[in-house]
């Protein structure tokens, strides 16, 4: 008898005991006449049968049928059981039990409905925890941890509290900004480069189309460690060649990575240092890291394949003494320490000087710039008494902190930067756009070589 751990989040479902890792498959299901496969084997003809194909279900748990006709006499919960039945199958032992993380993006109902399947199965599951708190095992000196992840659909953005042991503060889930959105952006460029070079359309063929879906993993990794990738992929017996810069890559991936770097943002105060938690899943992404650590400073740590599952494994105890299973948020660190360093964020453009509200630049040298709707002699203000709900007489302040402008919120409506409502302060970039009441005023921050403004 044993204790297994499995983390589920469906880009790759992870499962572990104390040694190895005996299941790494993603959240895919094909159904095939009255057959129905899942994991890898489904994902392997994801664009050879793009209609027989679903992988919503592990992010969208839920009992009502499908609305696709191929799949309507099953439900999300159907092809979770599905899955979940052949894993235990293959891997478990009689006598085993079973230890889950939740990624961050499942809803309580959502585990409820996950506890009742593993039920009807009769997996013995011990115990339930969020995901952050399961692969967050060390303490992280003067920083605030987030831990960032990716999933099929979603990313997911965790603030942790560090007191005597890690504690989940709250997520950030960014839909539509997953790993398949990445694939996608990357399947084309891929694609556009072959055309372009060698006359080959891999997308005109659904056969080649999943060759070429299979090669992005090993092509990311020699991009990460070259500044350009050869491209090879054989198709009906004629082989292809093409090149491309890695940094045509990065800039494929931009738009998912200014969604995660927008959030961070609003989600970091001004005043603490990040320590930014990568799982594999997100460490693997061709430009991410180096994008954290350019753009919101502090630290990077990689984590490695697994590493969620295995922190459960490692520290999880039997929930069944409080009479049931209850999602845990919290777990004690069982490795070492460490000191994160403060480096800042160097930000796209270098350091703001000015802030435009309509035709008018404020500097943001000197005295503090106070942005609200009843103006104080005492100080510099920027006066909005234009009629707008949720402005506050003394909304937001923008001020200078160690060499770097931030905005600290002192409403009771909230300060939004880049449409995300800040925890308190942020610091600022050239580029952002800070917005306030609703509809809302919207301030940009901008960057001038002529020193001249209000």
């Amino acid at each position: 008898m044993a204790v297994l751990a499995a983390h589920f989040n469906d880009a790759e479902i992870v499962v572990v005991d104390n040694e190895r890792i005996l299941y790494r498959e993603p959240g895919f299901a094909l159904l095939e006449d009255d057959h129905l496969i899942t994991g890898a084997e489904a994902y392997a003809n994801a664009s050879i049968k793009p209609r027989r194909i679903q992988n919503h279900y592990w992010s969208d748990l839920r009992s009502e049928p499908l609305p696709d006709r191929h799949f309507h006499h099953l439900s999300a919960a159907d092809l979770v059981s599905r899955q979940l039945e052949q894993i235990w199958k293959r891997i478990a032992k009689k006598g085993d039990q079973l230890a889950i993380a939740v990624p961050a993006y499942m809803s309580n109902e959502n585990v409820g409905l996950l506890l009742g399947i593993a039920t009807e199965l009769n997996i013995p599951v011990i115990a339930i925890c969020h995901a952050a708190a399961c692969a967050t095992r060390r303490h992280y000196e003067h920083a605030v941890p987030v831990h960032i992840d990716l999933g099929l659909h979603s990313s997911s953005m965790t603030r942790l509290i560090q007191e005597g042991q890690v504690l989940v503060d709250r997520s950030i889930i960014i839909e539509d900004n997953g790993l398949l959105l990445l694939y996608e952006n990357w399947l084309k460029i891929f694609a556009e480069t072959f055309v372009q070079q060698s006359r080959f359309d891999p997308l005109h063929n659904a056969v080649s189309e999943q060759t070429l879906q299979d090669k992005i993993p090993d092509w990311l990794m020699l991009a990460s460690s070259a500044s350009t990738v050869q491209l090879e992929m054989e198709h009906e017996g004629i082989n292809h060649q093409a090149e491309i810069k890695s940094l045509e890559l990065i800039t494929a991936a931009a738009p998912v990575y200014q969604n995660i770097v927008s959030n961070l943002r609003a989600l970091i105060k001004a005043e603490e240092t990040p320590a930014l938690q990568l799982s594999y899943r997100a460490a693997r992404m061709l430009g991410l890291a180096d994008t954290l650590r350019n753009r919101i400073g502090g630290e990077t740590f990689l984590l490695e394949p697994g590493a969620t599952a295995r922190g459960l494994i490692k520290r999880c105890k039997p929930q069944f003494a409080s009479g049931g299973l209850t999602l845990s948020r919290h777990m004690p660190w069982d490795q070492s320490s460490i000191s994160v360093i403060n480096s800042k964020a160097a930000g796209e453009g270098g350091l703001p000087t000015h802030l435009l509200f309509g035709h008018h630049a404020f500097s943001l040298k000197g005295d503090s710039l106070v942005l609200g709707s009843q103006v104080s002699n005492d100080e510099r203000w920027l006066d909005l008494q234009q009629k707008m709900p949720g402005v506050s007489r003394r909304h937001c302040v923008v001020s200078t902190n160690n060499g770097q402008f931030v905005v600290a919120d002192h409403s009771r409506y909230g300060t939004y930067l880049n449409g995300h409502r800040i925890d308190g302060s942020a610091i600022l970039q050239t580029g952002d756009v800070i917005r306030i009441g609703t509809p809302g005023f919207e301030l940009r921050v901008i960057s001038v070589e002529d020193a001249g403004g209000s």
